[in-house]
């Protein structure tokens, strides 16, 4: 391997997948980088398939990590990190999101003298009880390259008093992967024939936050609310389940209502072409909500909070938390009002805008 003047850190699809349009701009760029997978999703499987759908290579290095409680969990990504990034010794290392990867990155090199750019900076639930919401203000607050986003997410950076120099709005690289994978998707995905939604109207549904999944009670009202979606407005929800959900389900003995249909967990063009066919998501994702916004599709969040406020804002998504009613209610407003937004997040260009910055900024350092 050439000695990389980038290093991506990452541990999830999530960011897999927002890292992509960035690893393949510097492929075009001719720009040398190494990949460094943490190992902190659930399944190497569905990983390596991810990678092999998006024609990305694999990783140069896999920490293979894995579950566990965060403390150990970041410790060991914390020492796997440190010692490849030693021994490579990039210009810069990139890290995207909230994950517990991009804490032990941001982290681990703001301790040695190699800068750290976190992509998707910025956003804020300002809800402390989230793991995410400590793993964002804590990158961005040893970050040195702050891509924001949003002129949303600069403002929040600017209120907790980063300096203007370290920011630049860029836009989110979740509408470069949209529009470099909405074509492959529907060239490549069989999902709508597999499941028979051809021509059948139906929902998508996303459930797999601690706080909704590891409570027993609100779990349960988040099945009914759905429920009442499904059968007000003639739709089948269909549930890709996330392993710990499936858990939880077995654990509290909960049953699934029948208009819900449960389906194993998708690869990401197959998601991407359920997504974009859906009458309606219900989630409580980040990253679907921006992915529903984008591809037009009306969103309704199963959280109290969001870090992402500008789907609000433009009348893309609506909070409704967990109650029932609130769920029915929300789902009805997007379902019978006539919706057309702009996309807040930017026009795609975003990884192009990062590697441009980095690149001003790496000759000014020279």
């Amino acid at each position: 391997m050439v000695d990389p003047e980038t290093t991506f850190v990452l541990g999830t699809r999530p960011e897999i997948i927002k890292l992509a349009p960035v690893i393949r701009c510097c492929d075009r760029r001719d720009i040398p980088y190494s990949i460094l997978h943490t190992g902190q999703h659930y399944s190497d499987e569905l990983d390596a398939v991810f990678f092999d759908q998006l024609e990305l290579p694999t990783p140069d290095y896999n920490l293979e990590v894995g579950s566990g409680r965060h403390g150990q969990q970041t410790a060991a990504m914390l020492a796997g990190i440190e010692e490849v990034i030693l021994e490579d010794e990039p210009a810069v290392v990139l890290v995207q999101g909230d994950t517990n990867s991009v804490l032990a990155g941001a982290l681990a090199l703001c301790k040695l003298d190699i800068p750290v750019g976190h992509i998707e900076a910025g956003l804020r639930s300002f809800d402390r009880d989230m793991p995410e919401e400590t793993n964002r203000v804590v990158a961005d607050h040893v970050g040195d390259y702050l891509f924001a986003p949003t002129e949303h997410s600069q403002e929040y950076l600017r209120d907790e008093g980063i300096d203007d120099d370290r920011i630049y709005v860029t836009g989110n690289t979740i509408v470069d992967a949209v529009k470099q994978h909405r074509d492959l998707a529907r060239e490549k995905s069989t999902i709508l024939e597999d499941l028979a939604l051809q021509t059948t109207p139906y929902g998508l549904l996303t459930a797999h936050r601690a706080e909704n999944v590891d409570d027993s009670e609100r779990f349960e009202n988040l099945l009914k609310g759905v429920r009442r979606v499904a059968a007000t407005h003639n739709l089948e929800v269909i549930y890709p389940i996330h392993p710990r959900a499936q858990d939880r389900l077995d654990e509290f003995d909960l049953v699934v209502p029948d208009e819900i249909r449960i389906v194993d967990p998708q690869d990401y063009l197959d998601f991407l072409q359920l997504e974009a066919n859906a009458e309606l998501i219900l989630t409580d994702s980040g990253g679907v909500q921006e992915e529903a916004c984008i591809l037009g599709v009306p969103c309704v969040t199963l959280r109290d909070n969001t870090e992402r406020p500008e789907t609000l804002e433009v009348g893309a998504n609506r909070l409704a938390g967990t109650e029932s009613d609130m769920i029915a209610a929300s789902s009805e407003q997007m379902l019978t009002t006539q919706h057309e937004w702009a996309n807040p997040f930017g026009n795609g260009s975003a990884a192009e805008q990062i590697l441009e910055i980095l690149g001003k900024e790496t000759q000014a350092h020279i």
